[in-house]
Order: structure tokens, then sequence, then C-alpha cells
């Protein structure tokens, strides 16, 4: 059998109360070492600096004008013509005072101004902080207070919430610089509360007539404090240096070398995941490393196929759920075909999918499937698409299967997290060994396994399994004024990541599971399921409550055991006299304990996908008896999942058969 990863270190039994330790495992590119650091990239403005050396005139950003509410064509601006920004922009902080260290704020949806802006930081030593709405609510005020940032550039559209009376963050501002313009509105309240504000082009003229020279970081200062969601409600600022940021971009680009089909600055990628993300972030800052080219969708994830038939790219990253949306319309299409056509089309994918498997590569399993079936499928990517990318969580086997059959081109699984700038584990093209894994240790990363007693998973067992833990080159510094969780996840120099892993017998990696109650749903988002549990039984129709998420699901479910009294006072002003187990196993009564969890979660600023959004009710509390709680009464997560697995599967079945 071959062998992907290399093991430079033998597993360790645990002794006096220690867990026990699998090997260590890495990239066969580092099996002697990890590759000496091209010395011309140590900092993430090396990256863009040298590329704009090397390709001035190769398209870098692209966007698409909307005007009278039509969309246009992409627009773009070469390297050079971003680079004379950035300095003009640059220029312009340091103008209004910003001083190497300072942070900075962006916040928006990705556009050039964000990476120009992004760029600027780089320039000049100071500190990008994406800002993220999604986190939950108050937390854009709570991490410009926490960094203690004094400049942010915004989309016009989020100006107005920066200036509300309950947000605190605008006493703390110095400027604030519109990626466009800046309403009357806005300048007038914006100059009550002390605070400046600028147009783009207003600011971009500032740096005109003040110019600056531009005062480089060195390896070791920090590039971006990026906010990542916290268990306490809280999101925690991680925090990574320039080093960091340019030695994963030269991994990434060791790592993709060693194929035959290579990435090129001719090569072209579609951003809309979050640039606030770490997963959008890496692969841009990898494309700049190659001097190719990067275009923003417009801002609406409902009509992304139009951006990509416009732009045409050659490589789309997304979560799951973005996979599950194409396989889910693939799926309704064929459907609706003649039973002919779709049983030509079943027997073509058949077809290819046994020469797949047998070793052969995508373009040459069947090159006759490809022209009769498959070509339609790979012309819904823009008909160019050379890489397809999921990361975030999980992505099930059955779609990422149907993706290496239908697509014509590679797709791999990633594996990472802020903490180890996304790219901690990637698939090999066209390895059917590796569907349902994330695949092998990067370049400048170590992974092995420590067991978790509690969850009976063992490294050093017939099935190896355990808590992933990386150490290497591309990890974070620490948690940004939060030593004590810093060493809580820090152990004698390895990240424990949280998530449960899987080395196969070839050095794959695979993800079986979640050690905390922190989960990650398909499109990618984080969920504290015990934070949900104590915000929903506030409600006085909840006794007791399971939340369940699956991370290759987009949406929660729940077991709840309704409290009795409330149901019964609700079946009375509905003239229902039934007993209460009969009136549970009424579709009224779960219809009702929906509305009312949507009530507690709108009252509670709860984001979309922390919304139930299918109950199954049981009558019986959650006891100790069947091992459903602790001494405690803490919910016991996998036993509720072992009990409730007919249920679970069948919220999920109806809530997929509403869709299609």
């Amino acid at each position: 059998m071959r062998s992907f990863a290399a093991k430079v270190e033998e597993g360790v039994r645990g002794e006096n109360g220690k867990p026990s330790v699998g090997p260590v495992y890495r990239n066969l590119l580092s099996e002697k070492g990890f590759p000496p650091i091209d010395s011309d990239i140590t900092t993430a403005w090396d990256i863009f600096s040298k590329s704009v050396e090397k390709f001035p005139g190769n398209k870098m950003l692209g966007w698409r004008q909307i005007v009278d509410e039509k969309v246009g064509p992409y627009m773009w601006k070469t390297y050079k013509e971003a680079y004379e920004e950035v300095l003009q922009i640059g220029s312009a902080l340091r103008a209004l005072g910003a001083e190497p260290g300072s942070r900075v704020g962006i916040y928006g949806v990705n556009c050039p101004q964000w990476i120009i802006a992004m760029e600027a930081c780089a320039a000049h030593t100071l500190i990008c902080v994406p800002l993220y709405d999604t986190l939950g609510s108050g937390a854009v005020d709570y991490i410009v207070d926490h960094a203690e940032i004094n400049f942010v550039f915004v989309q016009e559209t989020k100006i107005k919430g920066l200036l509300e009376p309950d947000c605190k963050c605008a006493k703390r501002l110095k400027a604030i610089v519109s990626f466009t313009n800046v309403s009357e509105e806005h300048n007038l309240k914006a100059s009550e509360v002390g605070v400046k504000t600028y147009s783009w082009l207003d600011f971009l003229q500032m740096g005109c007539e003040k110019p600056e020279e531009t005062t480089p970081p060195k390896p070791f200062n920090i590039c971006t404090i990026m906010y990542t969601s916290g268990t306490s409600g809280d999101p925690k600022g991680v925090v990574l240096t320039h080093e960091a940021v340019a030695t994963n971009v030269v991994g990434m680009d060791l790592y993709m070398d060693q194929f035959q089909d290579k990435m090129t600055h001719e090569d072209v990628y579609l951003s809309f995941l979050p640039l606030a993300h770490i997963l959008d972030r890496m692969n841009e800052e990898y494309f700049f490393r190659k001097g190719a080219s990067v275009g923003y969708y417009h801002g609406d994830l409902n009509v992304l196929r139009d951006d990509i038939q416009e732009l045409k790219p050659t490589y789309l990253a997304g979560v799951p759920r973005v996979f599950e949306r194409i396989h889910e319309g693939i799926q309704k299409a064929l459907q609706e075909l003649n039973p002919r056509r779709r049983l030509i089309f079943n027997a073509l994918y058949k077809h290819k999918l046994a020469w797949l498997n047998r070793g052969y590569s995508h373009s040459k399993a069947s090159p006759m499937a490809d022209f009769i079936a498959f070509r339609k499928i790979r012309d819904k990517f823009g008909g160019r698409i050379r890489l397809l990318v999921s990361g975030g969580a999980p992505l099930s086997t059955e779609i990422e299967e149907f993706l290496r059959v239908t697509c014509c081109c590679f797709v791999v699984q990633g594996y990472g997290l802020t903490e180890t700038l996304g790219g901690t584990a990637m698939g090999f093209p066209d390895e059917m060994c590796m569907l349902g894994t994330v695949g092998i240790p990067a370049v400048y990363n170590e992974i092995r396994l420590e067991e978790v007693a509690e969850m009976c998973y063992d490294p050093l067992g017939e099935n190896p399994a355990g808590e992933i833990c990386i150490r290497g080159k591309c990890l974070f510094s620490g948690y940004y004024k939060n030593p004590e969780l810093t060493e809580e996840v820090m152990k004698d120099g390895w990240f424990h990541t949280g998530d449960i892993g899987e080395i196969q017998s070839n050095g794959v990696l695979k993800i079986i599971d979640r050690k905390k109650n922190l989960i990650k749903l398909s499109q990618g988002e984080y969920v504290a399921l015990e934070n949900l549990e104590n915000i929903y039984g506030q409600n006085s129709v909840v006794q007791d409550i399971w939340v369940y998420g699956d991370s290759f699901k987009s949406m929660l479910v729940a077991v709840i055991v309704p409290n009795q009294e409330t149901v019964k006072r609700w079946a009375k002003e509905l003239g229902f006299t039934k007993p209460f187990e009969e009136l549970c196993s009424l579709s009224e009564i779960q219809e009702h304990i929906i509305s009312e969890l949507k009530f507690t979660a709108e009252k509670n600023k709860l984001r979309k996908f922390e919304y139930i959004k299918a109950v199954a009710v049981e009558t019986k509390p959650f006891d100790v008896a069947r091992d459903l709680v602790t001494a405690t009464l803490k919910n016991r997560r996998n036993n509720l999942l072992k009990y409730y697995q007919v249920q679970v599967d069948e919220m999920y079945r109806k809530l997929a058969s509403k869709k299609i």
C-alpha cells in the first residue's frame, strides 16, 4: 500500500495520568526536515510586493460594477495599479496618526478595497483586524474595543451600524473610511461622536498629498488578529505573524508544485467566502504569490452562478454547504430527465467511477462520458474550472464522489483552523483512496493524535483515533489578551484542535468527531450547542432540550420534552382535550414548539443558522436511568444521539424533502 505521509516519531503509551499520543506524521516533502524558507518571501508584504515586481501588468483584482441595478462585466486592477493605491492608502493612514503596531479594522464584503486596505496595513507594519458581524450580535462592537481599533475601513451599507447609539465602538474610533462614499447623514452622525469620515477617493487623495515611505514588517511582527467563534460567547482573537502567513503560502506553493497540472499566473480564483475567514484569506494570498487573478462575487450568493459564468474561474473554494447546493441542483435536474436519458447518465457515471477507482486521472478515466454528459456540469462552473477545494467542515463522501466524477476537474478536501492558518491538511488530486478524508499534513506542519479516554478514542489502538494536534511553523502565536485560553490549547508546543481524527494505514487523516460541544455546520459556521440549549431552555414550553447539529448538515434539529402545564394551557386554548402523551404526537404541537423556539431565537438575536429547524417531541424527561444525562443533569450527547438516532434521521429526511 502506498503511504502518503511520513512517520517521523513513534507513538507513546500514556502513564501516570498522561494521555497516550500517536505517531508524528509529516508531509513527504518534509520527511527529513522542513524545507528551507525562500529568503525573498518572509512576510505577507513580500508576497504582494514581489509579485508586483514580477507581474506588474497582470490582472490582480476584479469586480463587477452595478449601474441602474444592472450588474456589468468584470473590471480589473493590475498588480501595479493595486500597488499604487496601496501606497496612497498607507500614506493616508500614517497621516492620520497610525503607527507600526496600530490596529486597523476592515468591515465589509469581499472587494478590491478590502485587499488594498489589508496590503496598506502590511506596508506599514499595521495590524489588520477583520470585522465580521455573523460572529453574533455585538461582535463588531466587542472586537473594535477588545483589539483597540482606531481606524476602520467599512462597506458603505455598514457605516450606519457603527454609529448606532448602542454601539460603543464609535467612541474609540478616530476615522471611518468607506469602501465607496459617505452620505451626509453618516457624516453628520460621525461628527457628533467625534469620528472623521472619508470616502475612498478622498482618502486616496490625502495619501497623494501626504506621501509616506513604507515601513515593511519583520517576520516576527503581527500580521493580523483574526477573530473566530468562542465557546463563552465572545469571539477570540487569533494572533498570526507575518512569518506564519508567508510560510503557509510558501508551503502551499511547494505542495502544489509537485503535481503535473500546476497553478500559474494565468489562473483565476472566484472569491465569495468571507475574507474575514482564514480559508479565503489564505487562498488569495496564494494567488497573489503566483501573480494570478482574483475576481470577487458581486455580493449576492443567490446569483453566484451569474458571477461564475461571467468570470469563468479555474479555481473555486467553498464550504460543504456550497457543494451540497450544487449537488442538490444537479440531482433535481436529473429527476426531470426522461427515464432513458437518466439511465444513460447513471451508466456513464458508474463507468467513469470504475476507471477512477482503477487509478486513472479524471481527464483520462472516460473522455467519452465527459463529452456526452459531464461537460454540461463543468459548464455550470464556467467551463474552465481546474480545481475545486472544499474546506471549513467535512464534505460527505457521497457528494465528493459525485463531484469527482461529474465536474471534469480535480476535487480535494482540506482541513484547518484559523489557529493553523487554514491549510493544516490537504488531499491529493485524483487519489480515490482519499475520498471522505482531508488528506495529509501540510509541508510546514506535523500532525499527531492524542487519546480522548472519555470518548474511547485511542491513537495507539487497532483503528488509531484521537484529538488532532498540530505542531510546526504555521501556527498562531496565541489568543489576543487571553493567555489562559492559549495555555489551555497549546501544550508542549502542540496545538489541540478539539477535532477528533483517524489516521488511516496510508497516513491519510479523516475527521470523525468533535471533542467539545462546539460543532461546525456544513457551511463552516461554528455553533455552541450547550449555549443554545441554555437559551432555548428559557422558553416556558421547554422542560428538557437536546440540540443536535451535524457537520454534514447545514441546519440544527432538537429533541424537546415539553412542559406539561404549558402544553395543557395551549391545548385548552385550542379546544384539545387529549392526554399529554397524545397531545405530544400532534403535528400542531410540533409547529407550536418551533414557533416558540423561533421567538426565543429572535429575542436573543441568534444567528439564522442557530435556529432550530425541526423538532421531535418526547414525553419522558431525559434521565440518569437511561444514561441520557449525568448525575448533574448535563446532556450525554453521544448517548442521546444513539437513543434518538431514528428521530434525528427522520427530521433531516423531512427537511431534505422540503428543499426538493
